[in-house]
């Protein structure tokens, strides 16, 4: 019998000074029993910067040809694509080729960046691509805020996001790789 998914549960005020969006999200995260808290939290981070109404979270690792977070607009178009971790260059050529624009997340700094050293030199001729990589010394406190239910407080001002729950506070900047735009 395969193992289930582990269902989160996530209040986030979200304050977002950038763009002016202001928003009380209910929002339910399915950890896949292989996933991290660290890479669960990588997500809704990413959710969180990118948030809009049409945002939603994909059937993600169980998927080979969804992302783990998308956009579609009202014809069912990919807008914006968002994965995770080192990801084949093959399928980031093929979700630049499908979506409108791509986003990747890398983490872990030394296998991030020899994936980066392999990979940008095949990346560097898309257009509607950006790489972002989140800082190693933050995976751990991100981690610490994983729970079966969370209540989460995050703002964000000048690209920059603070998350915090009752007791801790994760402040987090991520280094852009490579952004086309």
């Amino acid at each position: 019998m395969a193992l289930k998914a582990t269902v989160h549960k996530a209040l986030v005020q979200l304050s977002d000074m950038d763009r002016h969006i202001y928003q009380s999200l209910s929002l339910t995260l399915a950890q896949h029993p292989s996933e991290t808290d660290q890479r669960m939290m990588c997500r809704l981070v990413a959710f969180l910067f990118h948030y809009n109404e049409q945002l939603q979270f994909t059937k993600g690792l169980c998927v080979d040809d969804e992302p783990e977070i998308w956009q579609l607009d009202y014809s069912g178009e990919v807008t914006l694509w968002i994965d995770f971790g080192l990801v084949d260059e093959k399928r980031i050529r093929k979700a630049c080729g499908r979506a409108k624009t791509v986003v990747i997340y890398c983490y872990g700094q030394g296998d991030a960046d020899n994936w980066w050293q392999k990979v940008q030199p095949k990346l560097t001729r898309f257009d509607n691509l950006t790489v972002y990589r989140i800082p190693n010394e933050v995976l751990a406190p991100l981690s610490g805020l994983a729970s079966k239910t969370m209540t989460l407080q995050c703002s964000i001002d000048q690209g920059e996001m603070w998350l915090s729950d009752a007791t801790n506070s994760v402040q987090l900047s991520l280094e852009t790789l490579y952004d086309s735009h």
